[in-house]
């Protein structure tokens, strides 16, 4: 009766994790939509620095009035701090600097080794081997990434500024991962908090100083009142993005481990594609089916193991 009991709430604990994975890169996926239309008017910068800003003041908001409860007291800090500078400080950079500097398909598919760098990282430094069916899903998970992002574009930029961005982008988002599983001492909300606070500071001071710059703070102050597309991607990024989906993120990776909580990130490759044709009226080819598909199957396969990660 025990183990029935202990197995029950194991499988309990593998299924809220891995529905919180699918819910955050599903949020990540949507996220693309509202990107693009902000980025047309807007830098990057701007765009991350309020949507950071608007992130952590509602969350302050909601922890004075006590609907959040963070407590940081006797605690470790400096597992807060690697799992936020690891993410959003780092990645967020090196991945702005690599899309900005390569072609679409290079991106993506550096992007897509995020998975495997993850189980080596879990491996070398956690000491967590991955079963022989885990890695089967994220490499398969991989090959259908790589074979959707290459149909949109074939095309090589040769930029090495762009493929070291890249690089430390794919190796930082690792280091979160195996950072968030040290941080176990600490509630999910306090360690999305944390993040939205370094990420905070960090952003605003680029944003601000990309302004004064390009002499256009006024500007920057005013976006959100003056650009409706800027406004809402804000918001769904702000809300969706850097509350929910790093909190999702941070629960799957304590209930289920980095290893498999990483094989779900070709979903959020998936539903980008499928929003932009839907909502954003762009092409969608038989072969981004066929890329979509074998992203389906690595994700399940990786996650269709007993074994935990």
């Amino acid at each position: 009766m025990v183990y029935t009991a202990r197995g029950m709430m194991k499988q309990n604990k593998v299924l809220t994790g891995s529905l919180c994975a699918l819910g955050c890169e599903t949020l990540y996926g949507l996220s693309y939509i509202f990107t693009r239309k902000a980025t047309a008017n807007a830098g990057e910068l701007a765009l991350l620095g309020w949507r950071f800003l608007i992130a952590v003041i509602i969350v302050t908001i909601l922890a004075a009035a006590g609907a959040v409860k963070i407590n940081l007291k006797n605690k470790p800090l400096k597992y807060l701090v690697a799992v936020a500078v690891f993410n959003p400080c780092i990645y967020f950079i090196a991945e702005t600097f690599g899309i900005s500097n390569t072609t679409a398909s290079e991106s993506g598919v550096f992007l897509a080794c995020i998975p495997v760098v993850s189980l080596a990282a879990s491996t070398l430094v956690l000491k967590k081997k991955p079963s022989k069916i885990q890695i089967a899903g994220i490499l398969i998970t991989l090959i259908g990434v790589i074979i959707t992002v290459l149909v949109v574009s074939a095309s090589s930029s040769l930029s090495i500024i762009g493929y070291v961005s890249l690089l430390i982008a794919v190796v930082s988002y690792a280091a979160y991962g195996v950072s968030v599983e040290k941080a176990s001492c600490f509630t999910e909300a306090e360690i999305t908090y944390s993040m939205l606070v370094f990420g905070a500071v960090l952003f605003v001071f680029l944003a601000l100083a990309d302004a004064l710059m390009n002499g256009n703070i006024a500007e920057l102050a005013m976006l959100p009142f003056t650009d409706m597309s800027f406004l809402s991607a804000v918001l769904y990024q702000g809300l969706g993005c850097s509350i929910l989906a790093f909190f999702l993120s941070n629960a799957a990776i304590s209930r289920i481990g980095v290893n498999r909580t990483s094989s779900f990130i070709g979903v959020s490759t998936v539903v980008s594609i499928l929003a932009g044709a839907i909502f954003l009226h762009e092409d969608f080819s038989g072969y981004q089916i066929v890329g979509a598909a074998i992203i389906i199957a690595g994700v399940y396969i990786a996650n269709s193991g007993r074994k935990d990660s």
